[in-house]
């Protein structure tokens, strides 16, 4: 275990990742939090004794980047993804860089979250939404609410530059009429900041530095179990959500142990791994986490991952002409 976890920190300092992925019989490339990342690998192997796996983590814009390095080089490292949003893995499927693989699992998902060729499969379902710090004065309950004068200069969130729960958000948001693209100027306007991932927010509350966030549900649930001084609220417009799709990449030398571990995370055992880790799991049948409403009380808001993909470069630059390139 040891030697796994300091291959893994190896891995995510960005060392000699081809000299491990020879050494391993799976590579996994993944934008999960590296506790989660090692829970799901550790899971995997209790299953699978005979195979070894390494993993690399980065938020999913860097390990995107650094996965189409590999591939122009004509050396690509990773065997398996599990990453933010199935807008990307969309994007490879129409390129050619996935494998399709019908897993039997996929009877127990709603058809939706999958791709019907079996190219990419929705692991979980990841909400955004507002938390603020319990000293705030004012209680959001709307998306609105972040933009009210009592929340001016009080405000930080993800960029869609850097995360890609925070761009599927983003495009989700300027999808609802009452909201889009005039939201995210009124946000600017209202003097919030836009930087960085989701852990930088959750800090930035937690600590009182900022009163409101725009930020994945599971950090603030999970923080406040702790005893930090946050609450997370799902907003009554909806929330947006990614679902952490489990992926092969097409020409894998390891195709077998690559569908074992996409039959793994999206089965009975690995769905409870990541319930335990406080996630909502998309497989049919499940619970929630603890803090978390009735599922059926949260509404998710539509994305059309097709659509999402050929507007992703023009969002991306409208969001850089409201909040700059951070």
């Amino acid at each position: 275990m040891k030697k796994l976890l300091l291959t893994a920190t190896a891995l995510v300092a960005l060392g000699a990742a081809t000299s491990f992925a020879n050494a391993a019989d799976l590579v996994l490339y993944t934008s999960q939090p590296n506790e989660d990342a090692q829970a799901t690998v550790d899971g995997f192997m209790a299953e699978n004794p005979d195979i070894k796996v390494d993993w690399v983590r980065d938020g999913t814009p860097k390990i995107m980047a650094k996965l189409m390095a590999e591939i122009e080089a004509g050396n690509p490292v990773a065997d398996v993804l599990l990453i933010a949003d199935t807008v990307t893995l969309e994007r490879m499927k129409q390129a050619g860089q996935l494998m399709a693989y019908q897993s039997p699992e996929a009877a127990n998902y709603e058809a939706s979250l999958y791709d019907a060729d079996g190219h990419y499969y929705s692991t979980k379902l990841i909400t955004t939404g507002i938390m603020y710090n319990t000293a705030a004065s004012m209680k959001p309950t709307s998306w609105q609410d972040l933009a009210k004068p009592e929340a001016k200069g009080l405000v930080t969130m993800p960029s869609p530059l850097t995360s890609g729960a925070a761009l599927i958000h983003a495009q989700t948001l300027t999808g609802v009429d009452s909201l889009g693209w005039d939201y995210y100027r009124a946000l600017q306007e209202n003097g919030a900041i836009a930087a960085g991932g989701n852990g930088g927010v959750l800090k930035s509350v937690a600590s009182g530095e900022k009163a409101y966030g725009v930020v994945v549900d599971y950090m603030p649930i999970r923080e406040k179990a702790k005893g930090a001084p946050v609450e997370f609220v799902f907003p009554e417009e909806g929330v947006s959500a990614v679902t952490e799709p489990v992926a092969i990449l097409n020409g894998t030398e390891h195709a077998d142990a690559a569908k074992k571990f996409v039959d793994y995370v999206l089965s009975e055992k690995g769905q409870e791994g990541f319930l335990k880790l406080g996630y909502i799991p998309a497989r049919n049948g499940m619970p929630v986490p603890d803090g978390f409403p009735a599922r059926e009380s949260i509404k998710v808001l539509p994305l059309d991952a097709a659509a999402a993909l050929k507007a992703t470069d023009e969002d991306l630059k409208t969001f850089s002409s409201i909040f700059g390139t951070n």
